[in-house]
């Protein structure tokens, strides 16, 4: 039986990954291509040299910054989550506290078939919602344009990631607060002394993460020397 399980599983992630390749290739053919596709449309094709200097003065630091992402978040998501959170887009706003809630409700662990499957299938919902929610939108846009453009409302609308985020960020620092509080307070000071870097929270991911790992090990070794001695 167990055999049979982990074969049934390994066909699973094969098909998984030749589906998602395929996709994936479409997918960037598609985003890639439709401006072209537009532009000879409509007689207003772009210069491939002006489009060569813009994408060289942006596209190498989101280059990096999609590298630490695929880095740090597949082993999250896995192969099937993974593919479908790439593929729909908008990772850390939606797609990623949306599978990492939905792993914690099932009390799934990093790593395991149940993680990838509750990842894929949270991801798949969000993305189905996430469609639904802007057609929505779309056809109220007109109606509920004067409330969405008003002052009043301005300040929530600016705060809604960070409240996201800080909430759920809690849930995780409660658990490590010695460990989470040092990184915490470096990047804060560090985005408030260096405001530039706020557009950049992708690629801070990475600094942010090695001096959380460091914390965490100075504090494992402390530990260590402590039940030795």
């Amino acid at each position: 039986m167990e055999e049979n399980k982990t074969s049934t599983w390994e066909e699973y992630r094969k098909r998984t990954h030749v589906i998602g390749r395929v996709v994936s290739a479409v997918t960037l053919v598609m985003l890639v291509g439709a401006p072209f596709l537009m532009g000879k449309i409509l007689g207003a094709y772009p210069d491939l040299g002006a489009v060569a200097r813009a994408f060289l003065s942006v596209g190498l630091v989101w280059l990096v910054s999609s590298v630490a992402e695929f880095l740090i978040y597949t082993p999250m998501l896995g192969s099937g989550g993974g593919y479908l959170a790439f593929i729909t887009g908008n990772l850390i706003n939606m797609k990623i506290p949306c599978a990492v809630n939905a792993r914690d409700m099932v009390g799934a662990k990093t790593g395991t078939p149940e993680n990838e499957i509750i990842s894929t299938i949270s991801i798949a919902t969000s993305s189905l919602v996430t469609i639904l929610v802007l057609a929505v939108g779309v056809l109220l846009m007109v109606p509920l344009q004067p409330v969405l453009q008003s002052e009043v409302l301005q300040p929530a609308f600016e705060n809604v990631v960070p409240a996201l985020f800080g909430a759920m960020a809690y849930k995780y620092y409660r658990k490590n607060m010695h460990i989470a509080v040092f990184p915490l307070v470096l990047m804060s000071a560090l985005f408030i002394f260096v405001p530039g870097l706020i557009g950049s929270t992708s690629f801070m991911i990475i600094p942010s993460g090695a001096v959380a790992i460091l914390v965490a090990w100075i504090f494992f070794k402390k530990g260590k020397k402590e039940r030795e001695s």
